[in-house]
């Protein structure tokens, strides 16, 4: 991770940006055409009614990008109307009857035309959509597709995440440059008119099979009958509409669960045949359970503790758009090589490839809507309406674990506790997705003041391991926590955990939000210490980092912006994040200087914190090295063994280490090993003074 690991914007031979089919979960690729590249572009400040005139098309665009981002070729800054023009043939490969034009999202309402028709609208800039514009084609090979896109400079009372808003959000200081228009790939499908319309596959509760649900649409359903194969093997055959609607089970004889560790997919194609000509769509899933069973997390019956980063979803030069297929890869390695098991999608839907990426990468995904900005009906309509195709769309995907709504107050004017309507909000919210959805969990509002919620979550942070320590302590010690938030620059208030009540014994526990630091060793140190002191509280089901990648003016990644490694003081992110790690005690003064070991000798203790499956014999040893050195140089020593139980912080093995001869200062280097294999290490910076 040395290299840059941004790639270039386009990526195949051909110039075409973002190639690859858009939506794996719903695979029609035998029958599509891309029509992501170069598309003409004008803008309108002044709002025309009636488009632009032949002599006004004077720009050209990239499309799938913002037209504020560098690859766009546009850089328009707000600007709140533009349009879209491409002329385009329809490929003689697609199949069937009726030619859809599909899009993966534009922010935030369109009109389009083809060959002078209007064939729809759409508003919601997250959300696909399509339009069938088979009888709007005109004679001859060529046509033309128009597109009006308003992206409102005033994002307040619409879905728009951390899209930065004028006038500004409350939460203006997180927010960054606007993605506005087409954002997300454009498309041709070919399908015939009786098609599949909609596929939801989930693991039976047995894992031993898979529940399957569509449903068909267009003019001969009654009399189409459906062919089910699983991995390419037919296993239903004169299925009709009706009994895939009520729902098919697919019986798996020898079951391969999907977990991080083995994430097995399995393929699934529904074959449609009717009067109108054959549809076939594929999708894929996993047999994998994810559950709360009191306070704690499992998954497949064992448990598991949420080890995750926070990712929102920017690249330099691209915004929101991935700048290729690769950077969904590169980033989902990133975390892994992090040491993390899960990433938290951070208020933003993100691109189906990405989800793709992560079934068959096998890292967990906390998945959640875009906010809005302020409270209004119109607002919180906005947002419910991004639930159902959240859902439809990614509810396939055994990688996505936990379902998030609302954050941090954000769209509810930092006021739930004392508004029985917000409140109402976010109940039905909560309601809304669970009615969709019970297989996973899902959380209410994010960071504080929760309703009806699965995991009671909480965002906390601090620049100093100290002061986080006792925040932490004090979070899982009381029963009806509180505490300060700065929800403005010059505006601290004291948030409650739950809005009435204590916080419930029975639902796990979970930091979703914390980290610190302002330089990049700062934040290594933080990482080190404070995710050290999440594991000393055994009650804790799981944690997210602040955050994966930096962002613009925001410096708080594993990585820079371009994705290359930054600097951690000697500490590999992994280290912190392992399966099993040290916990000292010891209260870090700053980096570079943990402890103060007046005599020359280092005095502390460590105990073991283990998030495996079973018990282990933890052998701890010794070492010395420079300080802010990833390895020791000096010859490791014996300091004992301890008995670790799974999830159960161990007894304190005590150190007393003698710092190196004439050695100022120095690191002192833990290794944990078990049958002679390193399973964890951690280090303490010592000075004489």
């Amino acid at each position: 991770m040395t290299d840059s690991l941004l790639a270039p914007a386009l990526t195949d031979t051909s110039g075409t940006p973002r190639a690859e089919y858009p939506r794996p979960q719903f695979d029609r690729s035998h029958s599509w055409q891309p029509l992501n590249g170069v598309w003409d572009f004008a803008r309108d400040a002044e709002h025309t009614s009636d488009g632009p005139a032949l002599e006004e098309w004077t720009e050209s665009i990239v499309v799938p990008f913002a037209w504020e981002t560098e690859v766009s070729g546009v850089e328009a800054l707000w600007l709140d109307r533009a349009w879209y023009r491409r002329f385009f043939e329809v490929s003689r490969s697609l199949d069937g009857d009726r030619t859809v034009l599909h899009f993966g999202a534009v922010h935030h309402s369109c009109t389009v035309w083809i060959d002078g028709t209007n064939v729809g609208a759409h508003t919601g800039g997250y959300v696909p959509f399509e339009f069938d514009i088979t009888d709007a084609l005109t004679p001859g090979d060529a046509h033309e597709v128009l597109v009006r896109v308003d992206s409102p400079v005033d994002k307040r009372s619409i879905a728009h995440g951390k899209q930065r808003s004028v006038p500004r959000d409350d939460y203006d200081g997180c927010s960054f440059t606007p993605t506005s228009g087409i954002w997300q790939s454009v498309w041709l499908e070919g399908r015939p008119a009786t098609y599949l319309a909609g596929l939801d596959l989930r693991a039976t509760d047995g894992l031993d099979g898979i529940d399957l649900r569509g449903a068909l649409s267009g003019m001969g359903t009654a009399s189409a009958t459906l062919t089910v194969l699983l991995d390419d093997v037919e296993v239903l055959t004169g299925v009709g509409p009706a009994e895939l609607q009520a729902g098919l089970t697919l019986d798996i004889s020898s079951p391969r669960l999907w977990s991080p560790q083995d994430p097995h997919l399995y393929r699934v194609t529904v074959i449609v045949e009717s009067e109108n000509g054959e549809d076939r769509v594929a999708g894929t899933t996993g047999l994998r359970r994810f559950e709360t069973l009191g306070p704690e997390l499992y998954l497949n019956g064992t448990r598991i503790s949420m080890r995750g980063v926070l990712d929102q979803g920017y690249w330099p030069r691209t915004g929101l758009t991935a700048p290729d297929d690769d950077a969904f890869v590169r980033d989902l390695e990133i975390a892994k090589q992090a040491g993390f098991n899960l990433v938290r999608k951070h208020l933003k839907m993100e691109d189906p490839r990405f989800h793709y990426h992560a079934d068959r990468l096998g890292m967990l995904v906390w998945a959640e809507p875009a906010s809005t900005g302020r409270y209004s009906a119109e607002a919180a309509a906005a947002f419910a309406d991004q639930i159902e195709p959240m859902v439809r769309r990614d509810g396939n995907h055994p990688s996505i674990i936990i379902w998030g709504l609302y954050n941090e107050e954000w769209g509810l004017d930092w006021a739930l506790p004392d508004d029985p309507a917000k409140q109402e909000t976010v109940r039905d919210a909560f309601q809304q997705i669970k009615r969709l959805d019970p297989s996973r969990p899902a959380v209410d509002n994010s960071g504080w003041t929760h309703l009806d919620t699965d995991l009671v979550d909480w965002h906390v942070y601090d620049e100093k391991p100290a002061g986080w320590a006792d925040k932490v302590r004090d979070l899982v010690t009381d029963s009806a926590p509180s505490f300060p938030v700065a929800i403005a620059v010059d505006r601290i208030v004291d948030k409650k955990l739950m809005v009435e009540g204590d916080v419930p014994s029975d639902v796990p526990f979970v930091n979703s939000e914390f980290g610190g630091g302002y330089t990049s060793v700062e934040r290594g140190w933080n990482l080190h210490w404070q995710t050290q002191e999440l594991r000393r509280h055994d009650s804790i089901a799981g944690y997210v980092w602040t955050e994966l990648n930096d962002i613009e003016h925001e410096t708080a990644g594993i990585v820079d912006f371009e994705r290359h490694l930054r600097d951690h003081g000697g500490r590999p992110p992994a280290d912190a994040n392992a399966e099993t790690v040290t916990v000292f005690d010891v209260t870090p003064l700053e980096p570079g200087r943990d402890l103060v070991a007046p005599d020359g000798v280092a005095r502390l203790g460590v105990a073991v914190s283990h998030h495996g499956s079973s018990a282990v014999d933890v052998h701890v040893a010794v070492a010395w090295g420079p300080v802010f050195s990833e390895a020791p140089t000096g010859m490791a020593e014996n300091a004992g063994t301890v008995r670790v139980d799974p999830f159960r912080l161990s007894g304190t093995v005590t150190l007393e280490v003698p710092l190196p001869a004439d050695a100022s200062s120095s690191r002192l280097h833990v290794t944990l090993s078990t049958n002679g294999e390193l399973i964890g290490r951690g280090s303490v910076d010592v000075v004489r003074d």
